[in-house]
């Protein structure tokens, strides 16, 4: 009876020993699959998280413009009369390509010189010669050479009265017109010109004028036989250019003169690299004129 209940005394331990091993084996099978979706959490979140950095580190590329906006922004450019074609329609293209308004003011030198020094306001000076920009260089900050002017001897339509040359001005019997001298480069021009020919005192001169286009007209009118005048000038019908290489010597260059009031703005930049461009270059190659480089 004793050896019978030390034996069921042993069975129970064991039995107990085996339920607590198949616990113990049940926790660990249960916690594998826990494990395992807390290891892939974590590894979901890693990956968000790199790619979090990964786009916080590359930075957007603003875009890119091919045409410069100026809108709101004007520039006041002053431009020798006889310059008004061409110039207009370089300065209507910039407005066009960039929104800057433009104002024009065109008249002769004199006029142009009185109007900076009294204003103390402009961007450019587009003068028929750098001679003419000297009287305001106190207001200049610098030069850039633009095309030739080239002065020529303009006559009636097929040339009736056979002039082949400024000598043939000193005849009486032959009219004569030249741009005012104290206020226009062409007059200048032609004043030195009937000096160096030698017939200074001898020139039927009829009337001068205060802008280069006029001269044309008046020959065009049948006022006049001849004129010195510039080349883009010579374009009203009834006139001609007499082919003489007497006006050679002349030649001027056009500067666009950067005054100090407003020639540093962005805008005064931008339109000085338009003048050198190619559309600003066709434009005055359309007209007649020649690069001055």
């Amino acid at each position: 009876m004793r050896k019978a209940l030390i034996f069921l005394l042993v069975l129970i331990v064991c039995l107990a020993m085996a339920a607590c091993g198949g616990d113990t084996t049940g926790t660990d099978d249960s916690s594998a699959p826990a494990e395992a979706a807390e290891t892939a959490e974590a590894e979901e979140a890693a990956e968000v998280s790199d790619a979090a950095e990964t786009t916080e580190s590359v930075e957007p590329q603003p875009e890119e413009s091919g045409e410069l906006s100026l809108e709101g922004q004007s520039l006041l450019i002053y431009c020798g009369a006889g310059m008004q074609k061409p110039f207009q329609e370089i300065a209507d293209a910039f407005q066009a390509e960039t929104g800057c308004k433009m104002n024009v003011t065109y008249a002769n030198a004199a006029q142009i010189q009185t109007q900076i020094t009294e204003s103390n306001q402009g961007a450019f000076f587009i003068a028929g010669s750098q001679e003419e920009v000297k009287p305001v260089s106190d207001f200049v900050l610098d030069s850039t050479p633009l095309v030739k002017h080239i002065p020529v001897l303009a006559v009636a339509e097929g040339n009736p009265k056979g002039i082949s040359g400024v000598t043939d001005l000193g005849s009486s019997d032959i009219v004569t017109v030249i741009g005012d001298p104290e206020s226009t480069p062409i007059g200048k021009i032609a004043m030195k010109a009937f000096d160096d020919f030698g017939v200074k005192d001898s020139v039927n001169l009829a009337a001068t004028t205060t802008t280069a286009p006029q001269l044309a007209t008046v020959i065009s009118l049948g006022e006049a036989d001849a004129a010195i005048i510039w080349k883009e000038n010579c374009d009203a019908d009834g006139v001609e250019i007499c082919s003489t290489p007497d006006m050679d010597a002349y030649v001027k260059v056009i500067p666009a003169a950067r005054l100090s009031f407003e020639g540093e703005s962005e805008a005064a930049t931008a339109f000085l690299d338009f003048l050198g461009g190619d559309t600003a270059t066709a434009v005055w190659q359309n007209y007649g004129y020649e690069l001055a480089n």
